[in-house]
């Protein structure tokens, strides 16, 4: 596995290893000793287990996001794609970083095998670019609805520059999210 810095502090692109040949590919998505040591390189926390496995299936347009958890049931999200292809969005929400309200964004998908790690304290999100787009993410807490929060995903304060597509198609509830405010810090 090879772990990538972004520019925001925290966040980790993370590539596992993929060996081809003439019947197709294999690859280790995830193990959990190697990818501890990962992040400890980085000289970041690496989290102690994950507790549950989750899996959405998008059409195309679909844009699920920007989701978080309150402490204590804030979660650390692995995010990854077995089929199709999403922009995929982290907004950083710790009050005392130096990146407090800065977002990062990149292409995950089944071609690239990327995967995104997401630490607890950012908002997360993102936009299907295909039909039939499944993204699993593996998270550090238990979901919990009375600490689950959302930012509008298109807030004009965050000025995320999401794909241009013909349509977006968001829940209810995604729609009627709060805008970003930003704490003073």
């Amino acid at each position: 596995m090879k772990f990538i810095t972004t520019p925001i502090s925290g966040l980790v692109i993370v590539e596992p290893d993929t060996f081809k040949d003439d019947r197709g590919w294999f690859s280790e998505s995830f193990n959990l000793k190697r990818f501890r040591m990962g992040l400890q390189s980085l000289k970041l926390e690496a989290p102690e287990c994950f507790v549950q496995d989750n899996v959405s299936s998008s059409k195309k347009g679909v844009v699920r996001g920007l989701h978080y958890q309150l402490a204590p049931f804030a979660q650390g999200k692995l995010v990854s794609v077995s089929h199709g292809a999403v922009f995929d969005v982290a907004v950083d929400l710790r009050v005392e970083s130096s990146t407090y309200g800065e977002w990062f964004a990149l292409e995950l998908s089944d071609a690239n095998k990327k995967m995104l790690w997401v630490p607890a304290g950012f908002a997360h999100g993102f936009l299907a670019l295909e039909d039939d787009t499944r993204v699993s993410y593996k998270v550090t807490e238990y979901y919990n609805k009375d600490s689950e929060r959302s930012v509008l995903w298109n807030d004009t304060c965050l000025g995320i520059r999401w794909p241009v597509l013909s349509e977006y198609y968001l829940s209810d509830k995604d729609k009627a999210a709060p805008v970003f405010v930003k704490l003073p810090g």
